[in-house]
C-alpha cells in the first residue's frame, strides 16, 4: 500500500485567505450632526470644547467612520480635528461612510501585507468567506500581487480559476 502524498501541501502554491487576516475589530459611526448647533451649524469654540470633553477610549481599538447625517455645510477641519483625536485611540478611520470605511481597512490589510513571501511564486487567493469582503479587495490583491507572483489565481489550491500568468521571458 503506497503512502498517500498531499501534493498540495508540498507544492509551491501560496494560498491568501482573506478571511483569516481580514480585521473583525468593531466598526462604529463618528456623527458630527450631533455636536452641531441645533443640527445645521457647527460653532467652533463649542464644537472644540465638545470634542475635548468626549470620552474618546470608546472608539479604543475600533475602526471608525466619520460623517455628518445632517444636510449641514460641515467645514472640513471639523473632520480633520474629529481624526486627530481618534487617531491615537481607534485602530483605523475614515473620513466618509461605511463603505468608505471599509475600503480604508482594504487598504491597510493589503498595504501591510509581507509581499516577500508570495515573489516569484504561483498564488491563489481563496475565494469561498464566511464574512464579506468587499470586491474592491480582490481588484487591490491584483495591482499588488500580479507584478510580483508567478501565477495568481482564485479560488481553492485544488480548483483554481487563472488570473494572470507572467510571461516566459
Amino acid at each position: 500500500m503506497s503512502e498517500i502524498v498531499n501534493r498540495v501541501a508540498k507544492s509551491p502554491i501560496k494560498s491568501l485567505n482573506l478571511e483569516e487576516i481580514y480585521p473583525r475589530e468593531e466598526r462604529v459611526g463618528f456623527d458630527l450632526k450631533d455636536f452641531l448647533f441645533q443640527e445645521l451649524i457647527l460653532k467652533e469654540q463649542d464644537f472644540r470644547k465638545s470634542l475635548k470633553e468626549l470620552d474618546w477610549e470608546q472608539y479604543k481599538n475600533k475602526w471608525v467612520a466619520i460623517f455628518c447625517s445632517a444636510d449641514a455645510i460641515v467645514p472640513t477641519w471639523a473632520y480633520m480635528l474629529v481624526a486627530s483625536y481618534l487617531q491615537p485611540v481607534a485602530k483605523g478611520f475614515a473620513i466618509g461612510d461605511f463603505e468608505d470605511l471599509e475600503l480604508n481597512i482594504v487598504n491597510f490589510l493589503v498595504d501591510s501585507l509581507d509581499l516577500e513571501e508570495f515573489q516569484d511564486r504561483p498564488v491563489v487567493i481563496k475565494g469561498c468567506s464566511s464574512i464579506e469582503i468587499p470586491l474592491y479587495a480582490y481588484g487591490k490583491l491584483v495591482s499588488k500581487l500580479q507584478p510580483i507572483s508567478k501565477t495568481l489565481m482564485f479560488g481553492e489550491p485544488c480548483s483554481t480559476v487563472p488570473i494572470y500568468k507572467k510571461p516566459k521571458s
